[in-house]
């Protein structure tokens, strides 16, 4: 990374959290002059299972990127792949500033990969996040009680910047704005 390289905003937290709305909020409300990217994550997940927006992969196309340095960090979870592209690490070294959807368990390695991170903890009440988690009607309660015990062992790393998105979502929304303009 050279002295120019822009910030990597690493937006983690539990399922639930309001993560993919709120950087949805905030990449609607950024002027595109903001020098902010919002990277796409490449998942093996179907396009139109909702959620946030992401590139659609199969198992198969993810492992060959994969194999030919396509990602610049790729992991797996609850039975999916999730890669961040190289474009992330560009535009960093073009000086803009990047927000990704993390995940939790894979900061430690996106820390010795990306100099610049800074990890942001979205957060909500364990009664907002079983709200959540039901209402999307992606899983089974079995997997929304799992989901909600792992949450609840996790804490936030130290330097690690906090948002609470328990309310409206202009108000997680617009400190998340003033977080990223800030930065800028």
């Amino acid at each position: 990374m050279t002295a120019e390289s822009g910030i990597l905003w690493y937006v983690i937290g539990p399922s639930g959290a309001g993560k993919d709305s709120l950087l949805a909020y905030a990449r609607g409300r950024l002027p595109a002059e903001s020098g902010v990217m919002f990277a796409h994550r490449y998942i093996t997940r179907p396009a139109d299972a909702g959620g946030e927006n992401h590139v659609a992969l199969s198992a198969e196309e993810f492992d060959a990127r994969e194999r030919r340095g396509c990602f610049a960090l790729a992991w797996r979870r609850h039975g999916l792949a999730y890669g961040l592209g190289v474009e992330t690490a560009m535009w960093l070294e073009q000086g803009l500033d990047v927000v990704v959807n993390g995940s939790r368990a894979m900061l430690p390695r996106a820390a010795e990969r990306f100099a610049t991170l800074r990890p942001l903890w979205i957060t909500a009440s364990p009664e907002v996040l079983a709200a959540r988690l039901a209402g999307r009607g992606r899983e089974s309660a079995e997997a929304i009680a799992r989901r909600l015990g792992e949450s609840a062992g996790f804490a936030p790393p130290p330097g690690c910047v906090e948002l609470v998105n328990d309310g409206r979502l202009e108000d997680a929304g617009e400190r998340l704005l003033a977080l990223l303009a800030k930065a800028g």
